[in-house]
């Protein structure tokens, strides 16, 4: 299981206490993200592929699309599957061994927010109902964590799957294979409004957004909210809780409001990074 290195007490007692006049250690606004960097094709052994940079969180995902019998109560829809590998190289409170909680909850922030929104148009992934579909394989692989892992995979989800072509598939006696290595130039059926996470972190009674590693050891709760711009309006498709402390409504309504002010400068930062790819 993964170790949490604690924040020293005293460095916790200042982070919170500078949060609670509005600063941050970093110079930044409560509710502002650090530099975004996007680089796709990273891997030559992947459909599609990204590496983000968020301040110093770097984090990698290669998305790879398989031929699979569709699930019994959807015969003519694709199948999604994320995953994440939290190693001793991203952080040392990472261990190897089975996935941890944090891994998990990873995914499936990931997860949730893909599907809920219909990012992908998974009906479009069928090729002969009941019997082959393609499966979109989401592997989740962070470099360093310098704080706020969620947001950063996500953002390197969404790159990935924007830059995803589908592979050729070759038929021997009536059997579809798929022939790795080469590819079509066939997109995945992407939905033009696409999602992001925005996650809240509360620190004493302060709220803030894209923690640095010590701001999230200090923080006691955190919310992701997935959301999608449909004709610069925000759909919120999907939110979950992390943490031991608890939220009231004041405290939900106040993170939601300041996601629908700042989520448009996340698409912005976004969008610009992943012009020309």
């Amino acid at each position: 299981m993964n170790k949490r290195m604690e924040t020293p007490a005293v460095t916790k007692k200042r982070i919170i206490s500078y949060l609670s006049q509005g600063k941050r250690f970093d110079g930044r606004k409560p509710f502002e993200y650090r530099d975004l960097k996007i680089e796709t094709g990273v891997s030559n052994k992947a459909e599609g592929s990204a590496r983000v940079r968020l301040g110093t969180t770097e984090v990698m995902v290669g998305v790879k699309l398989d031929l699979m019998t569709p699930f019994g109560d959807s015969p003519e829809s694709g199948v999604l599957m994320v995953t994440t590998e939290l190693s001793p190289m991203a952080s040392e409170k990472f261990e190897k061994g089975p996935p941890s909680i944090e891994a998990v909850e990873i995914s499936r922030i990931v997860d949730r927010g893909i599907r809920e929104s219909e990012a992908i148009d998974m009906g479009k992934l069928c090729v002969k109902a009941g019997e082959k579909v393609w499966a979109v394989l989401i592997d989740i692989y962070p470099i360093n964590d310098g704080g706020n892992l969620i947001d950063a995979s996500f953002l390197a989800a969404m790159a990935a799957l924007k830059t995803a072509v589908f592979p050729e598939i070759e038929e021997k006696e009536k059997v579809k294979k798929v022939k790795y290595g080469e590819l079509t130039d066939k997109k995945l059926p992407l939905n033009d409004d696409l999602p992001l996470t925005m996650t809240f972190y509360r620190a004493g009674s302060s709220f803030l957004i894209d923690p640095t590693t010590e701001e999230e050891e200090s923080s006691e709760a955190r919310l992701s909210v997935a959301i999608s711009l449909s004709k610069k309006e925000e759909l919120i498709h999907a939110m979950q809780k992390g943490g031991d402390a608890t939220f009231s409504f004041e405290d939900v309504q106040l993170m939601l409001d300041a996601a629908s002010k700042e989520i448009k400068v996340l698409f912005d930062a976004f969008e610009k990074s992943m012009k020309g790819k």
